[in-house]
């Protein structure tokens, strides 16, 4: 399929409102929709979707089948288009399932596979659930704008730029089975002045390639990495969610676009509304996670941050809270171990919710090791990888319906008798090596397409019986915030590569282009990812690790501290936190080193306010920068002063801190400055 960028005249995007969807990139996304689904009544389109069937291309043999297309108005800003070929012969039924966005410029579909005859399929292979080219015009070149994944190193999230000219090739994907270990799944395709954003959700496998022609071509492909496979009969398989979003401008008003469709569309709601910034705390680092946490200490902490007047909004409870003989990896018996909380973990539950917190528990249901309960009374729902690790982990099969009914209503009866407001799901493996090894020849990819389809009616479950639950997405730190995941659960700790304030930055810079509510930890001056602890909480630390969602890791044993700089802070983000929903604006260019700057935006242009955050290195020579804010009315005034309410504030004209900027000075090395404006006048 192919998809010319035409017809539409480049519009200049106003700085006042520079972050809305123009109406030029609706009719952009309008004529891409036409092109890629067609229109009902009208002839088939080249599928969107492409793979081989019995060595046959599917875009081939397709003008053969049977073809419907159905369209539903399901909301004033959403058409469902149900596009579906039918082979008359084999009864393999292909139904591509799509969603346009009239009020935005983005379209999103996902594509079933089904076998509705009484024989197995001819074999599927190759299959592609976008497969498309884009034409730049005569000038400019093509670049892609993308970003590393969650390595569990300083790299994490950091923003990428590869070129792709005449006859180059990118290509990019998961890693073991775990979506966003290696890349993340996000990408921004720009021809200068024009592109497309494109998204995968797959929390498995997935492959990109972009291949660019000898011309103006730059055609791409994405799906599941490896399918080799005949269906049953009764059976059906899925593609990854694919989301394409056009534009025109340039690409950070293209990222700021994306952000608000993504809190607007995507991320899990909590009685129909977006989740709000959250304060959370942990005891993590003192007691090993919770290998040494009791009753009467995690009692104790969450006592500590009300007598040092922190209202906390959850309480963290990580992993070992269960039977666990070798540590908190023994995961497998989920059940609270009573020797330490005889009372069940509701008892803590209570305690923190007279004090109007709630309590967050961390699981890890698919990795089982060996001795634990799954292990010996359930081997058949686990799967096993011969010559992976020598720890004995097995992987539940949540493509097996028994085995997740099971876990399904073992977590649900968990969550309610213990009084749990926030389900946390990790996973400490990858997972690739088990599905692959329980494939035969002719079955390759589907344990993988089961699992996926698994994992996420499990979650969908969960949160229609716990609508006011959210749910934390971890594996191994942010190893799983592709799209289909981040409807359902959001990222809170986004990184295992923790504390480190460049690395922070760095993850703050990356992902917030994409992913507008995240979270991590912070902790004293120079912490470790275990240890008590008492370090100082300087600003430097304390504002480049927090994040809409903030955990505190805090030693707050010891009464004889003055935690006065904490409890300042704490308020300080609880100041400024609403305003990580607005548009995200890079200020300075992605670097991490150690001499260098580095600032950014965030910017509420409906409420008239945001605020920015500037870092000079340790090594920094310089001691001031000059600013060029983003997204303000040029008319109007804003007072500007430090998030120090003790500051005093200036009146400046949008246009001037847009022209000729926003002068931030920062004596200190390493050090920060977080300014907020707001608009008085205008």
């Amino acid at each position: 399929m192919k998809w010319l960028a035409l017809g539409v005249a480049l519009v200049m995007v106003s700085m006042a409102n520079a972050e809305a969807p123009t109406a030029a990139e609706r009719a952009d996304a309008s004529l891409f929709v036409q092109s890629t689904l067609g229109s009902p009544g009208g002839p088939a389109p080249a599928p969107p979707v492409s793979f081989l069937y019995g060595g046959k291309p599917f875009r081939d043999v397709a003008a053969g089948w049977a073809f419907s297309h159905e369209v539903d108005r399901h909301s004033d800003h959403r058409v469902r288009h149900t596009l579906t070929w039918r082979d008359p012969e084999t009864k393999l039924t292909v139904r591509c399932e799509a969603v346009e966005y009239t009020d935005a410029p983005t379209v999103e579909w996902t594509v079933w596979l089904s076998n509705e005859g009484a024989a197995d399929t001819p074999i599927i292979e190759d299959l592609l659930a976008l497969d498309t080219a884009f034409q730049r015009g005569k000038e400019g070149e093509f670049l892609l704008h993308h970003n590393v994944g969650s390595l569990t190193t300083r790299d994490d999230f950091s923003p990428l730029e590869t070129a792709l000219p005449a006859g180059a090739e990118g290509h990019y994907g998961g890693e073991g089975g775990r979506p966003t270990s290696r890349d993340m799944s996000y990408f921004n395709l720009d021809w200068g002045g024009k592109g497309v954003i494109l998204a995968f959700g797959w929390p498995g496998q997935w492959t990109a390639n972009f291949r660019r022609d000898a011309s103006t071509g730059c055609r791409v492909t994405a799906g599941q990495e490896k399918v080799h496979l005949r269906l049953h009969p009764g059976e059906k398989v899925r593609t990854p969610l694919i989301a394409v979003q056009t534009w025109q401008g340039d690409w950070i008003h293209a990222q700021n676009v994306w952000r608000q469709w993504m809190r607007a569309e995507n991320l899990p709601t909590i009685h129909g509304a977006a989740p709000k910034p959250i304060l959370l705390a942990a005891s993590s680092r003192m007691y090993a996670e919770m290998i040494n946490a009791n009753e009467d200490n995690q009692k104790m902490m969450i006592d500590r941050y009300a007598e040092e007047g922190i209202a906390l909004d959850y309480w963290w409870m990580d992993a070992g809270w269960y039977p666990n003989a070798n540590g908190w990896p023994d995961t497998g018996t989920w059940e609270v171990d009573r020797k330490r909380f005889p009372n069940g973990l509701r008892a803590v539950s209570d305690h923190a919710r007279a004090k109007h917190v709630k309590t967050l528990l961390w699981f890890e249901p698919e990795r089982v090791a060996p001795g634990t309960w799954l292990a010996e009374n359930r081997p058949q729902w686990l799967l096993e990888a011969p010559g992976v690790g020598a720890n004995g982990n097995r992987l539940l099969n949540l493509g097996n319906p028994e085995a997740r009914q099971w876990l399904t209503d073992h977590v649900d009866a968990l969550l309610a008798a213990e009084g749990i407001g926030l389900y946390r799901q990790d996973f400490n493996m990858e997972p690739l090596a088990y599905w692959r090894a329980a494939d035969v020849e002719d079955r390759q990819g589907i344990a993988e397409n089961r699992h996926v389809v698994g994992l996420l009616a499990y979650w969908d479950e969960l949160r229609k019986r716990h609508p006011d639950m959210l749910i934390d997405t971890c594996a191994s730190g942010g190893r799983r915030v592709d799209l289909e995941c981040l409807r359902r659960a959001a990222p809170l700790w986004r990184s295992d590569y923790a504390y480190e304030p460049v690395g922070h930055q760095g993850q703050t810079y990356g992902l917030s282009a994409w992913v507008p509510f995240s979270g991590t930890g912070t902790a004293g001056k120079d912490a470790g990812y275990y240890g008590e602890g008492n370090g100082p909480v300087d600003s430097y630390t304390f504002w480049s690790n927090v994040a809409p969602s903030t955990v505190l890791n805090f030693d707050l044993r010891p009464r004889d501290k003055d935690f006065g700089d904490l409890r300042e802070r704490v308020a300080l983000w609880r100041s400024v936190a609403d305003d990580y929903s607005g548009d995200f604006i890079p200020l300075m260019p992605f670097s991490k080193a150690e001499d260098q700057w580095i600032a950014w935006q965030f910017n509420r242009p409906e409420a008239g306010r945001g605020f920015v955050q500037a870092f000079r290195r340790p090594a920094s020579a310089y001691g001031m920068a000059e600013l060029r804010l983003r997204g303000l009315e040029p008319g109007a005034r804003y007072e500007v002063r430090s998030v120090d309410p003790a500051a005093a504030p200036t009146e400046v004209r949008g246009a001037d801190l847009m022209e000729k900027g926003l002068a931030v000075a920062i004596g200190e090395r390493p050090g920060c400055a977080v300014i907020v404006y707001r608009k008085v006048k205008g």
